[in-house]
């Protein structure tokens, strides 16, 4: 007697167990099924079958697909049953159970229920192709100077001039040592990378101002934060995968990644927790597993996902020559630094009043290490961010500037919205003082911006498709202040 054996694996009956039988004539081991459900949620579905010999006949048609013009229901484009002899045109006898002349019943019609795109059928979906970054090639000619770099940052960024001379300052030394690395022999002096930690208010620009480095540079940039990480991602994410992103914006070469720029943002939510009996998953224990990254190792990844698994191909990235940026908003950290300039008020004609430092505006531009290391960060991680900087508070002069002198300002973008219905947008001096003024009361820095204006342009912007004769707008502070209504001029 022939033995059954696995369509997939090929094994007879005997060896791979109790076979299962699947129409059209398929049998499968219990190993095999297995195997193909656990391969759905990774494998597209064509590949996978091709892989294994399916083909889309097998699940269209009747004992191997003979159905024409069959769906994957069973059903042709009339809705009608179809079968091994009937392609769905009319009814046969015995559909309902009846038997036919010859005594046979009607074959049964098989199906999975799979959509024709999941083999890789016709779709309405239109794949967008992906750009490809430029490469550029690391050496001494095309590393811009810093001074053009802090050119192109004040275009988009207004004030900040410690902030836009650090960072133009490392990121010219990090690729002339990237590139001088490259040629280094043996008895070469070898640089250490510059690590940086931003510190500023919510608003100042942190963010912001590594995103336009991110745009003016032709290298791979990851911007991501630090509140989503955890130790050995029990919740979140691991520390590995902010690699993983930088990957994905180098699409996926481990050569370009391993010259590129690190922003994780947010860096003051994984500060050591005060007064906690249960395990700091997301504060001290994300600090010690970062530094491994910051100091430069081997660290192997996952291609194409952030998270580790059996199905996913890894890659080992050298995380020694990328620079690392990272900034947050360390709230109640101006507390502590008061406190340590107030430690010399004492009694006597030469003490330093107690409320001294009380108004000052940059007060997080004399902070120091220990503040840091008071506020929560551990020493180790201190340790591999030398440079230390402070983003300054926006002031009213700022916001003002902020709203329309950089390339992409905000009250730009309104005019070119209102420009599209060819209608003029003007704002006056005193209107943008006040959306200045309340901007500063919120305390959420040039955030607030948007948020007043969006207010106050509602109205105007459902108002003005209505009339078509309408050509200039003028927004006044009485406007705003809801005192009256905005200059309209008709078209000539």
């Amino acid at each position: 007697m022939t033995e059954e054996i696995c369509y997939m694996c090929r094994r007879p009956e005997s060896k791979a167990g109790k076979l299962l039988h699947l129409p059209p004539n398929i049998t499968i081991c219990n190993d095999c099924l297995q195997k193909t459900i656990n391969a759905f949620n990774s494998y597209p579905m064509a590949d996978y079958f091709n892989m294994n010999g399916f083909t889309p006949d097998m699940f269209s048609g009747v004992n191997g697909g003979n159905g024409a013009d069959v769906n994957n229901n069973g059903y042709n484009k009339d809705g009608v049953v179809a079968t091994a002899d009937n392609d769905g045109d009319k009814p046969v006898e015995g559909q309902d159970g009846d038997k036919k002349d010859d005594g046979k019943q009607s074959p049964p019609v098989f199906s999975f229920g799979f959509m024709p795109d999941m083999f890789g059928g016709q779709s309405n979906l239109k794949k967008k192709p992906k750009k490809k970054k430029p490469k550029a090639e690391i050496d001494f000619n095309n590393i811009p100077a810093p001074h053009i770099i802090k050119e192109k940052l004040d275009e988009y960024v207004i004030g900040q001039e410690l902030a836009k001379k650090q960072i133009s300052v490392a990121v010219y030394n990090h690729y002339k040592r990237v590139a001088a690395e490259k040629n280094r022999k043996e008895e070469d002096i070898e640089i250490e990378k510059s690590n940086m930690l931003m510190i500023g208010p919510t608003g100042s620009g942190k963010t912001y101002l590594v995103r336009n480095l991110a745009r003016l540079l032709q290298v791979p940039i990851a911007i991501t934060d630090a509140t989503t990480l955890t130790e050995a991602g029990y919740i979140g994410d691991d520390v590995e995968s902010v690699l993983s992103k930088l990957l994905a914006d180098a699409d996926n070469d481990v050569e370009a990644a391993e010259h590129g720029i690190v922003f994780i943002d947010e860096i003051d939510k994984i500060a050591k927790k005060k007064n906690t009996h249960s395990r700091d998953v997301s504060g001290e224990a994300v600090q010690q597993g970062l530094l491994k990254l910051l100091e430069g190792s081997e660290v192997e990844i996952p291609v194409g996902a952030t998270s580790k698994n059996a199905m996913v191909p890894m890659a080992t990235i050298n995380t020694r020559n990328i620079l690392f940026i990272c900034g947050g908003a360390f709230p109640d950290l101006s507390d502590i630094v008061k406190a340590r300039l107030n430690k010399q008020a004492a009694i006597g004609f030469k003490a330093d009043l107690k409320d001294k430092y009380d108004k000052e505006e940059n007060i997080l531009s004399k902070v120091t290490t220990d503040d840091l290391r008071k506020y929560g960060m551990i020493p180790e991680f201190l340790g591999r961010l030398p440079i230390v900087f402070a983003v300054d508070e926006l002031n009213k002069d700022m916001l003002i500037r902020v709203l329309s002198e950089p390339k992409n300002a905000i009250l730009k973008q309104y005019e070119k919205l209102l420009e599209l219905d060819e209608v003029k947008l003007e704002f006056s001096e005193d209107a943008k003082e006040i959306i200045a003024e309340r901007a500063l009361e919120r305390k959420t820095g040039a955030r607030a911006l948007r948020a007043i204006i969006e207010e106050f342009m509602l109205d105007i912007m459902y108002e003005i498709p209505k009339d078509n004769n309408i050509g200039k707008v003028t927004i006044t502070r009485d406007y705003i202040e809801g005192k009256g209504s905005p200059v309209i001029e008709v078209r000539t």
